[in-house]
């Protein structure tokens, strides 16, 4: 079994532990995941100076125009102070008023181009620390601004300093979102190859595998990705390297891998629909199948589900480590959108492997109460797969993992609506699966669930016992006896539209030879 592990190599602000700080972070970065999820919304990363010490304020800094100003002078015309100025500077621009203040400087940023260029190694470093604390600007005119650094900062990628080069990396993802024309001129610098070229060439060093993967998720979640941006990423040897981060080992790092897996997410779709046939905010597929041929032949589906199922391991032996889940949505997201581009036959012939179907089973019950949207979220792929192929259907079958389903019906926030849809898939393969379903107490879950409120809810749950009651004649028997007749009568006189099609047509036949139901396999964004 795989274990969990940390890169050690950023430093908290002044006054914080480590653990502190990673916590801090991980708590910030589920935010900025979340409003990245529903709104698409680029972050910004800011590494920190290694040396900083925990006893300094944090803002030990010249915030003031004249203090900026002078100390960008005596950096223009010192010789062997001019490392601890250019230090001082970078603490200096940690404040937003100072970075509008130094790029109206005249020269102020190619002064740091010329650094940076320089023989002088220290003064090389702290000068990308200063453009890198002007990239995590909140201001959109400071990142224009720092476009001539941009080759420099790309050619540096191929460096030996880990560091340098991480510092690189981190302040070209954090230029990409604001301005149009610095993506622009990045494609045009060749930022794509640069980056498959890095992570070719460290991916054993995680640190810089993280940043690369930070970089890259910046450019995919921009509005021009599905025209510029992926067909190049996927033109590339990056899928590969991404996929690559995913492989469950002893030295299996987190922090990459919840980086690399959603720019593999990133890259399996485009932009956002609604699919009125579900109800449901869905993802449109990138308009080619064509285009995710390159994840296809790099295994993508398999790799991405092979780590699902050692996370579902990993959850039933009861560690849900901080920060797990940010590498669980991504993942999830990626099998669930991919499984909409095999037959169902490459399906089971791909992930023949039913211990998928226990992963995201296990997950589902593990993050219900907790983190329901993640919940929701396992319970979506697993419709897709019970959608696509008979083989996972017979698995939910065989491992007795229908149980576990159906005692969790009562629960909303679309997780019971998704269980029905896959409880649905089930009974539509085969008339035998329909009479177990019966002998494993849904009947009975079912006239609960025929009560709520939702109507999606109601007209998955008439649908399904349609299916019940048209496999056995015992099966209706049984439904009768727990007084299913009363409850379709209310229904069919209380409710409007389809449902009160449905109460009555089961009214009026209890027995029927076939079902119109169809699974659906449903994209997300």
């Amino acid at each position: 079994m795989w274990r969990l592990s940390r890169i050690r190599y950023k430093a908290g602000r002044a006054g914080f532990s480590l653990e502190e700080f990673r916590l801090k972070r991980r708590e910030h970065e589920k935010a900025l995941r979340r409003a990245r999820r529903d709104r698409e919304l680029v972050s910004k990363r800011l590494l920190l100076n290694e040396d900083d010490g925990q006893q300094e304020t944090i803002m030990d800094t010249c915030s003031d125009e004249k203090d900026v100003v002078s100390l960008l002078h005596k950096i223009q015309h010192s010789g062997l102070e001019r490392e601890a100025q250019l230090k001082t500077l970078s603490k200096s621009l940690r404040d937003p008023a100072s970075q509008l203040v130094f790029i109206k400087q005249e020269n102020s940023v190619h002064m740091l181009i010329g650094l940076l260029t320089g023989t002088n190694t220290l003064c090389r470093l702290q000068s990308v620390h200063c453009l890198h604390e002007l990239s995590h600007s909140p201001h959109p005119s400071v990142a224009p601004a720092c476009l001539p650094a941009t080759p420099y900062l790309l050619t540096y990628l191929s460096g030996q300093s880990t560091r340098f080069t991480e510092l690189c990396l981190y302040t070209l993802g954090n230029l990409c979102p604001d301005s149009d024309v610095v993506r622009e001129k990045l494609l045009a610098q060749g930022i794509i190859p640069a980056l498959a070229s890095c992570i070719e060439n460290q991916r054993h060093n995680m640190a810089v595998v993280e940043a690369v993967g930070f970089t890259l998720s910046q450019l995919l979640q921009t509005k021009e990705a599905s025209g510029k941006i992926i067909p190049l990423v996927l033109a590339s040897s990056l899928p590969s390297n991404l996929l690559a981060v995913l492989t469950p080992n002893q030295n299996f790092s987190l922090g990459p891998a919840i980086e690399c897996a959603w720019c593999l997410h990133y890259l399996t779709c485009s932009h956002v629909i609604v699919n009125k046939d579900v109800t449901l905010l869905c993802c449109c597929l990138l308009q080619s199948g064509e285009d995710l041929q390159a994840l296809l032949a790099c295994g993508a589906l398999l790799q991405c589900s092979m780590l699902l199922v050692s996370l579902g391991d990993t959850v039933v032996q009861g560690n849900k480590e901080e920060g797990l889940e940010l590498l669980i949505c991504p993942l999830l997201r990626c099998v669930g959108n991919l499984l909409s581009c095999y037959t169902p036959d490459e399906v089971s012939a791909c992930l023949s492997d039913e211990g998928l179907v226990a992963a995201l089973c296990a997950l589902l019950q593990a993050y219900v109460q907790s983190r329901p949207a993640l919940a929701r979220e396992s319970a979506w792929v697993l419709n897709n797969l019970t959608a696509r192929s008979s083989l996972f259907c017979s698995a939910l079958m065989s491992l007795n993992l229908v149980p576990s389903l159906i005692h969790l019906l009562p629960f909303c926030q679309g997780i019971n609506t998704m269980i029905l849809r896959v409880l649905a898939n089930v009974a539509h393969k085969k008339r035998e699966f329909c009479i177990q379903l019966a002998e494993l107490g849904l009947l009975s879950s079912l006239s609960a669930t025929l009560k709520m409120a939702a109507q999606e809810v109601v007209i998955l749950s008439l649908d399904i016992l349609f299916m019940l009651l048209a496999s056995d004649s015992q099966v209706v028997e049984d439904f009768v006896k727990q007084g299913g007749n009363s409850l379709l009568e209310t229904l069919h006189y209380c409710s409007e539209g389809d449902v009160r099609r449905r109460a009555a047509y089961l009214l009026e036949h209890h027995l029927l030879s076939s079902s119109s139901y169809s699974g659906n396999c449903i994209p997300h964004s």
